[in-house]
């Protein structure tokens, strides 16, 4: 049985005394998405959340528009991993028999496999303008993640991906050893409960490298927020994208990339709701 979590024995040393205990660590698996009969990827990543990952994973890489364009999704446990089993209309799946990769992709692998540098750095989908957001909405939405990251809390190894509405809070929040499978987890999750992503906006516990802003876009969210730094591309890339960029957010502030017209200080809102 796949668990996202397992018990390890291990040795601890300190003040050069050892001790025995066990640690809980996550899971890693090989998951081959299938499409068809047959295989897209191989990636590697936390069992847990796979019809989400399946999913979001299908829509961020450009196979399907959207959760219809699936047919039918099984999750197959194999001895050595899962596959993720999806069936397409014929239209799809002789699209994507143009651009199939057989790749194993380690932990964390974002454009693994791709063929070329011009689809690697493709453009990304261009988000509508969306709403605006006070300061003080951001720092909440950022501090809303730490207590809803069950296997990090436990391990203190794994990426998480949220989305954040003003209405909702944390709408949906997804965890994995991968930063890049926890986004895609979080994109199959909207997709599959058709949240309207223009409403609110991406939260990472990672940084920002021109993959996870291309996978933003997919979902459609007009605003991104990482604990971390961005790469220059990245930033290029949301500013293309009319994604408003946030990064290094912590307890004490943020700073802002791109399209930073999306937020408003909370008193220029309040006059203007007056008005």
């Amino acid at each position: 049985m796949h668990v996202p979590v397992q018990a390890i024995d291990r040795e601890t040393w300190r003040g050069g005394v050892a001790s025995e205990g066990v640690r809980l660590v996550p899971e890693e698996t090989p998951l081959a998405l299938t499409y068809n009969g047959g295989t897209y990827a191989v990636m590697m990543g936390t069992p847990q959340n796979l019809e989400d990952f399946a999913v979001g994973f299908s829509v961020s890489e450009g196979i399907v528009k959207s959760v219809d364009d699936i047919k039918s999704l099984e999750m197959i446990r194999l001895d050595d991993g899962i596959e993720l089993r999806m069936w397409l209309a014929s239209a799809d799946a002789a699209r994507i028999n143009q651009r199939r990769r057989h790749i194993a992709g380690p932990t964390g692998c974002g454009i693994c496999g791709v063929e070329s540098i011009a689809e690697a750095v493709r453009p990304a989908a261009i988000v509508p303008d969306g709403q605006t957001f006070t300061p003080e909405q951001v720092m909440a939405a950022m501090q809303a993640i730490a207590p809803l990251q069950s296997i990090n809390m436990q391990t203190r190894a794994v990426h998480a991906a949220a989305f954040w509405s003003p209405a909702g809070g944390i709408v949906a929040l997804r965890e994995d050893v991968g930063r890049h499978n926890a986004l895609d987890k979080l994109a199959g999750a909207l997709a599959r409960s058709r949240t309207e992503p223009r409403g609110g906006m991406v939260l990472l516990t990672s940084r920002v490298s021109v993959e996870m802003v291309q996978k933003t876009a997919a979902i459609g969210a007009p605003m991104m927020v990482a604990v971390s730094a961005p790469t220059a591309l990245a930033v290029r890339m949301a500013e293309a994208a009319g994604i408003t960029l946030i990064a290094i957010a912590r307890q004490d502030g943020f700073e802002v990339f791109s399209h930073g017209g999306r937020i408003v200080a909370r008193h220029a809102r309040e006059v203007a709701d007056v008005a």
